[in-house]
């Protein structure tokens, strides 16, 4: 690499400083040691999302439903996400045949990519250090771990974001037309993966160009809407395809109530998710309203915010308090809240020190964009009255990892200025104070761990006072203690995360945690409410009691047995292992080969309440499973009247019932198709031990 690029020319800037030696030795070990914990023992976490894994293995056997994320093979409805993020995963089943590694890998390799590619970004403009300090502290942030080894599409949205980031600094480099146009494609390219979230770091990046672009403020300008053009052009061409297309040949729109992907853009995905109206959704507005009378008691545990979304218990609502602390609380705090009080010192002094620096200036740039992509984010994530889930945090661990390594390097470049070494031992003592909350909320997790972390952030943060402790060798000491001051925390909930499994609809990462549910295993892990594993996932208890179902019926209970405390608050649904809406179904060997027997006779070998209920048997057969209604069993797809020319015409085998209920808080047709073949088909028990019932739709 050109002496140029290590140290761009320009005025004001301060360069960092010529590439050492070591420096490739450094990255690379940064980028095996991420590879290795990102992989590690993937697999046990299976199917994880099986929302998410149904669809992936669809598109693996069908380029139609390939093309729009849909949920089967058969393309009866899609998932409620555009595909994107399952076309990395689909491909790589394609090839590998499918499996819980070939789907997981991609996103492992994208955490990879997303760790390189901030190394590059914030390298350029301060140094290799802050480069690797970036993007180490996002590789061990706890719940980017746990993204980036899981099939949900935060992973490739994180990945997408960074890279927008990085060419738009491009853009502030040189001036050039065509970074800021590759900035609207990649835009683009995370609407087709998260629709609107990606949104949230378009303000910064317009923002920061039009403050510190090169070009007179007209082309700064038109330059913006060249790339607000490349970024429609980049999302909208799937978007055109697939609102053309006609309804009748694909599938429905998942998450919606008129087969719109506008509709599902602008409401359940959109304006529905910051007020809380999202049609469709478990609980309209978070009340507890006709969901919560007909779940009894889980209901009433959802409503009074034990469910998911965290936050403060019977507080706040189903999807968690909202406000200025949110992203501190129990839920959240650890997940992503280690270093956002450093961040935020560190950006305050960072751009104290660029103030008198260029308008060009592409330090000052750096923590403008940065920033701003952490207040603008994390004001929407704390404020937003909509379906939230403590993973959601995913999306600040760039900014504040560039933020955390941006400003450290910084300010210790600057430590002889007089306020800075104040401000330096802030930011330890911050940091420390963060971890010692943050770790008590989890007592038997490394109980020592909080007061090495304090005790070792007060020795630092009086150390960089102390001006002859910062020069010469003893300064690789106390930047030792620093680092470990502020990744300790994280790294323990990184190694926690990495040793267990996740599966469900909604998970977190890192041990229990006083206050929170759905940690590890997620909220729910196979089986749903009673299914395998109960109302939780991978071993963990709390001693909470589990709520109870209508009928008296124990959440969590198998086969009559009382459910005993659980990790995390399962997935709602039915009783055995028909799956539930935020956990997939797990058939045993049995139900299978019944579901197999002629399937090439039929479009869908069954039917199913709700997609995680279908996935388990899709995934388990391999063969096309349809989820009426789709992920909350409340869209009306398909119709009772469809549903019964799809039998007539004996394109459907089973209906498998006890899954997922329809119509909460929606127009589902769900209550009306079960019950339709209640009262006109002749009930078979498959397999005692799955909990489910069969109906032989061509019998």
């Amino acid at each position: 690499m050109t002496t140029t690029l290590e140290q761009p020319k320009v005025e004001g800037a301060e360069p960092p400083p010529a590439r050492r030696r070591w420096e490739p030795w450094a990255l690379a070990a940064l980028l095996v040691g991420t590879a290795v914990a990102y992989i590690w023992g993937l697999g046990a976490s299976g199917w994880a999302n099986s929302f998410y894994a149904a669809a992936v293995q669809a598109g693996s056997e069908s380029w139609k439903a390939f093309f729009f994320g849909s949920s089967d093979a058969a393309n009866s409805i899609t998932v409620d996400k555009p595909p994107m993020s399952l076309w990395l995963m689909s491909l790589s089943v394609r090839v590998f045949g499918l499996n819980s590694w070939a789907m997981l890998v991609p996103q492992a390799l994208l955490g990879v990519g997303s760790v390189a590619l901030l190394y590059a970004t914030v390298k350029r403009w301060f140094g290799a250090p802050a480069g690797l300090l970036a993007g180490l502290v996002l590789a061990l942030t706890p719940i980017a771990v746990l993204m980036f080894r899981f099939n949900n599409p935060d992973a490739l949205l994180v990945l997408l974001m960074i890279a927008s980031v990085w060419a738009m600094m491009r853009a502030v480099e040189d001036g050039r037309t065509r970074w800021m146009v590759l900035t609207g494609v990649f835009v683009g390219l995370g609407f087709l993966t998260k629709q609107l979230q990606v949104m949230l770091v378009v303000p910064p990046l317009a923002l920061t160009y039009l403050v510190a672009g090169p070009p007179k403020f007209g082309k700064r300008l038109a330059q913006c809407f060249a790339a607000l053009g490349a970024m429609i052009v980049s999302a909208g061409w799937w978007l055109l395809i697939v609102e053309l297309w006609p309804a009748s040949s694909r599938p429905w729109i998942g998450g919606s109530q008129n087969n719109s992907i506008l509709e599902l853009t602008l409401g359940y995905n959109g304006l529905g998710r910051l007020n809380g109206e999202e049609t469709g959704s478990v609980m309209p507005g978070g009340g507890r309203g006709e969901a919560a009378a007909a779940m009894g008691g889980a209901g009433e545990a959802m409503a009074g915010g034990r469910f998911p979304g965290g936050g403060a218990p019977g507080g706040g609502g189903m999807w968690g308090s909202t406000g200025i602390t949110r992203m501190f609380e129990s839920a959240q705090g650890g997940q992503i809240a280690w270093l956002i009080p450093a961040a935020l010192i560190l950006l305050v002094a960072g751009l104290a020190l660029r103030g008198r620096a260029p308008r060009v200036d592409t330090q000052r740039a750096s923590f403008l964009v940065w920033g701003l992509w952490l207040l603008v984010t994390g004001l929407t994530f704390s404020f937003m009255a909509g379906i939230f889930h403590a993973y959601y945090t995913v999306a600040l661990a760039p900014a504040v990892a560039a933020l955390v390594a941006i400003g450290s390097a910084t300010l210790w470049r600057r430590r002889d200025t007089l306020w800075v070494r104040p401000v330096l031992a802030a930011t330890l003592l911050a940091t420390a104070a963060m971890s010692w909350v943050l770790l008590g909320r989890s007592a038997s997790f490394v109980p020592w761990l909080k007061w090495a972390v304090v005790v070792v952030g007060v020795v630092a943060a009086v150390a960089v006072l102390v001006p002859a402790l910062t020069r010469g060798r003893i300064a690789a000491v106390v930047t030792l203690a620093a680092l470990f001051t502020g990744l300790a925390g994280p790294t323990a909930y990184a190694v926690d995360t990495i040793a267990t499994p996740h599966t469900g609809s909604i998970v977190s990462a890192g041990p229990n945690v006083e206050g929170a549910h759905g940690g590890p295993g997620g909220m729910g892990g196979p089986g749903g409410m009673g299914g395998p594993g109960g109302m939780g996932g991978a071993g963990r208890t709390d001693g909470a009691a589990a709520p109870t179902l209508p009928g008296g019926a124990v959440a969590g209970a198998t086969d009559g047995a009382a459910a005993g405390a659980t990790d995390g608050m399962g997935g709602m649904g039915a009783m055995g292992g028909a799956g539930g809406l935020l956990s997939g179904s797990e058939p045993g060997a049995e139900l299978v080969a019944l579901l197999e027997q002629d399937s090439g006779n039929y479009t869908w070998v069954a039917a199913a309440i709700g997609s995680n209920s279908a996935s388990g048997y899709q995934l388990a057969t391999e063969d096309p499973v349809m989820p009426i209604g789709g992920f909350n069993g409340s869209d009306p797809s398909p119709t009772l009247e469809q549903f019964q020319q799809y039998v007539a015409d004996g394109k459907i085998h089973y209906f498998i019932s006890g899954g997922r209920g329809g119509g909460m808080g929606g127009d589902g047709t769900a209550s009306e198709i079960s019950t339709w073949v209640q009262e006109n088909f002749t009930a078979v028990t498959a397999v005692t031990v799955d909990g489910v019932t069969l109906y032989d739709l061509t019998s």
